[in-house]
């Protein structure tokens, strides 16, 4: 009895072998051609070898803008991501300037146009205060100060702008880094199909053109 036991045990491991074995041997693509195991074996290394970590692209990219692009091996990307903070900082140093400009002349104007802290004093002071006034450009003395006000505020306004759109390319850069990791070892098959097709749409009941996407 232990014998027999023992060969329906060896027969049923050896059916299981041989089962697994010619199953792995017939193993087919989309096109009908048989795949054998060094085909499997070389898509498996190339897989690896295009894996990389989505962690590791999104915390590169958050200390230094590219690096995580590198790390992907998708250089091109690195000129657009400078390109657009680059941008992105001239400006914000462009208007910070020009809000400085802007504040020191509204500041220049409005202590020039002071009346005496106490005009009964024996020493009043300064009717005008030009102290500041002087440093100023010609096109700030001639200006009127509400409109002088009014674009500083404005600049002011640019700064907090500036600062949101260089923080959402920053944020960008992260998460396409992270994205384009994620999709390193993603397999775009050439059977996937696009393409016009004219005939009766269900959806619109009537007949026209419909752009089909096939999964062969």
């Amino acid at each position: 009895m232990t014998k027999r036991v023992f060969y329906i045990i060896s027969g049923l491991f050896l059916f299981l072998a041989t089962f697994s074995k010619v199953h792995a041997q017939t193993l087919f693509d989309s096109t009908g051609k048989r795949i054998d195991s060094a085909t499997i074996s070389k898509a498996a290394i190339d897989s690896a070898k295009n894996a990389r970590s989505p962690h590791k692209a999104a915390v590169r990219s958050a200390i230094i803008p590219g690096w995580g692009q590198i790390y992907n091996k998708s250089y091109w990307k690195v000129p657009i991501i400078y390109g657009a903070l680059g941008t992105t900082t001239f400006i914000f140093f462009y208007n910070l300037q020009t809000y400085q400009e802007l504040k020191f002349a509204y500041s220049a104007r409005y202590e020039a146009s002071l009346p005496p802290k106490d005009p009964t004093s024996s020493y009043p002071g300064p009717y005008q205060d030009s102290t500041n006034y002087n440093k100023l450009k010609d096109v700030y003395k001639i200006a009127n100060i509400n409109s002088i006000q009014y674009n500083r505020d404005q600049f002011r306004h640019n700064l907090d702008y500036t600062v949101l759109v260089f923080s959402l390319f920053w944020a960008l850069n992260v998460i396409d880094a992270s994205v384009d990791a994620h999709l390193k070892t993603f397999d775009v098959s050439p059977d996937l199909g696009l393409h016009l097709k004219a005939g009766y749409s269900d959806m619109a009941r009537t007949n026209g053109l419909s752009l089909v996407l096939t999964f062969k």
